[in-house]
């Protein structure tokens, strides 16, 4: 069994991390979204911006796409706590620094990381290094997903009330997942407590793609393969829609990423905006 003190996050969410930072540090401001801090977590080398998959031009799209994400997932934990919510749940948290960078906000909830147990263990000490610590209202929940954990189970052992409301994010998720894996996944969120809302993302099919967009998911799918998390699960804005209702969900509502585009980026003049692909399902209890 591999030492989980020496694991760290994969790909993809170092990749996300870094795209954040990138965002600070080559577009021009007002930035949608400021976040270094996973960047200081991966603690990569001086060269990372020398990377392909950080080329400034060539990924813009995708990097407006995940700030645009971000911002919108913690706007709505801001105006959810604004309303009384107390708990909010990461689902796949990899590097998300929510609780590090807006403590004003998470420091009034009980925040839940969910992710597995090697990442897990390396954020936690990562942490620690760099001076943030783990506040108790900070709950990094260890789950083995690969050996069938129940993160159900896990999250109400780590505190979380199903009794009271929540806000829960499960962004960049769904396309490594079965689809009956989401769709237990649904099923579970929809038996949260009234007042409960869901922002979970998804990719649209190629055939729902702008063309250039079209291409650049076809040139991302063999490196995902690769990089061993490879695209297995595709649904159109109205399967997302019936999947959510069908699991018990009594308001859905799409909210496609030309929307993120026109609330966060209207005003810019560099030209960035988010590529075409990636939606959003939010769901309320």
């Amino acid at each position: 069994m591999a030492d989980e003190r020496n694991e760290g996050p994969d790909s993809t969410a170092v990749r996300t991390a870094l795209w954040r930072a990138l965002h600070v540090q080559a577009d021009p401001p007002p930035h949608v979204i400021e976040d270094e801090i996973g960047l200081r977590l991966a603690a990569l080398d001086e060269g990372w911006r020398r990377r392909p998959d950080m080329d400034p031009r060539g990924t813009s799209g995708f990097r407006a796409a995940i700030v645009a994400r971000a911002r919108f997932v913690e706007d709505l934990v801001a105006e959810q706590a604004g309303r009384g919510v107390t708990q909010y749940v990461v689902l796949g948290a990899g590097l998300d620094t929510f609780a590090q960078r807006r403590p004003e906000i998470a420091s009034h909830l009980r925040v839940f990381e969910i992710d597995q147990p090697g990442t897990q263990a390396w954020k936690r000490q990562r942490l620690i290094e760099l001076g943030y610590g783990i506040p108790d209202w900070l709950r990094l929940v260890p789950v083995d997903f690969e050996a069938g954990g129940d993160w159900w189970e896990q999250l109400a052992a780590a505190g979380f009330d199903p009794g009271r409301p929540a806000v829960v994010a499960c962004t960049g998720v769904t396309m490594y997942l079965t689809k009956d894996a989401t769709e237990a996944t649904l099923r579970r969120l929809a038996g949260l407590a009234p007042g409960s809302t869901l922002a979970m993302t998804f990719m649209l099919p190629a055939a729902l793609l702008d063309d250039a967009d079209r291409l650049a998911l076809e040139a991302t799918k063999p490196q995902a393969q690769a990089a061993g998390t490879p695209f297995i699960s595709f649904y159109t804005p109205q399967e997302m829609l019936g999947r959510a209702r069908d699991a018990g969900f009594t308001d859905v509502r799409h909210l496609a990423g030309t929307v993120l585009a026109d609330r966060y980026f209207a005003d810019r003049t560099d030209g960035l905006r988010p590529s075409s692909g990636e939606d959003l399902l939010v769901a309320t209890t």
